[in-house]
């Protein structure tokens, strides 16, 4: 039987076609409402909180803008006002509907934020109306409860906001990522052995660092919400600072990375002390020398490391499903998870 959320992940190439379609015309938009700021406010839950990691690194590293990620409650709850004069307000939600994040973006907008809201509920949505320019994405309907395509889609937003902000990237490498999703997606690695190898194991740590940390927060969210395992989502360099403690033969590894990231020596140098440790390290991603150092390889995207995080979801994704399935469980329809998530 093929879940939703498989015949989901097989939809992404045409719902990022779709979204960059709609989204790159728009990069005027974003380059005239970033000009009176400095800095940006990401404001985003779950899900959408790691995409929102993406764009802070993808921000930071390559349009020289110092970012950060909102404390919701410093609004909803703490009702604080702040001095934000001079700060683009990003928030991220896939519904558009969560009332937290449109609150957060409205007292934004009241401390002195410029204001960008990123949403596949469209252009009607709470959150696109509050926003002074909203960029909705085109992922479709999502009828899974694990985000796939709204996900890849949000990314594909964040990247068009960066070029909106100067970013110092070549735009033409985005076009490249619907066709290297579809190649994933064929193409996934040794996805099976991932599975069995996951399959009796109660946990596992998941980590990245740099631009493909977002992906290691995701997947690791993914495997704890549809698989139910206790999935640490951890940049390498914290996991060194005491973590990797818990990595043994019962908690393995899922190290991910681009292959042309400055980040991959400190990555394969990782899974090769996992390996040495008599763990097992899966990998996602970081070509030949990161495949080599692991146990078993997922395939990684033929893209530059800053579009790369698009592509290096999806097998991660995948496995996901497989592994719901393998399981027993119904990915779909994970135990005490709604589609859309209110707090307060």
């Amino acid at each position: 039987m093929t879940t939703k959320m498989r015949s989901e992940i097989a939809e992404q190439p045409a719902a990022l076609r779709a979204t960059l379609d709609s989204l790159l015309p728009r990069i005027g938009e974003v380059r005239a409402v970033g000009e009176r700021t400095r800095q940006l406010l990401f404001i985003a839950r779950g899900t959408s909180d790691n995409a929102a990691v993406y764009g802070r690194y993808l921000v930071e590293s390559h349009a020289g803008r110092l970012s950060a990620l909102a404390a919701p409650s410093i609004a909803t709850t703490y009702r604080r006002r702040l001095d934000l004069d001079g700060v683009l307000a990003v928030a991220i939600s896939q519904s558009g509907r969560t009332e937290e994040i449109v609150e957060t973006l409205a007292w934004a907008k009241e401390c002195g934020a410029a204001t960008v809201g990123i949403t596949n509920g469209g252009a009607d949505s709470p959150l696109a109306r509050a926003a002074d320019v909203a960029l909705c994405t085109e992922a479709g309907e999502e009828k899974a409860v694990p985000a796939t395509k709204t996900y890849t889609t949000q990314l594909a937003a964040l990247a068009v906001l960066a070029l909106g902000l100067g970013a110092d990237v070549d735009a033409d490498d985005l076009r490249r990522v619907p066709e290297a999703v579809e190649k994933l997606i064929a193409e996934p690695g040794d996805l099976e052995a991932v599975v069995e190898g996951l399959a009796d194991k109660p946990g596992v740590v998941v980590s990245g660092r740099g631009l493909a940390f977002s992906t290691a927060l995701e997947s690791a969210l993914k495997l704890k919400e549809a698989c139910y395992l206790h999935a640490m989502g951890l940049s390498y360099a914290d996991l060194l600072h005491g973590p990797i403690a818990v990595v043994d033969a019962d908690t393995p590894a899922l190290l991910v990375a681009a292959e042309n990231s400055p980040m991959l020596p400190g990555t394969v140098a990782l899974a090769e002390r996992v390996v040495a440790a008599g763990a097992a390290a899966y990998t996602i991603g970081g070509g030949g020398s990161l495949a080599r150092a692991g146990t078993a390889a997922l395939n990684g995207p033929d893209l530059p490391e800053w579009v790369a995080p698009m592509g290096l979801i999806v097998p991660g994704q995948l496995l996901t499903e497989a592994l719901a399935r393998r399981l027993g469980i119904d990915p779909d329809a994970p135990r005490g998870l709604n589609k859309v998530t209110q707090t307060d």
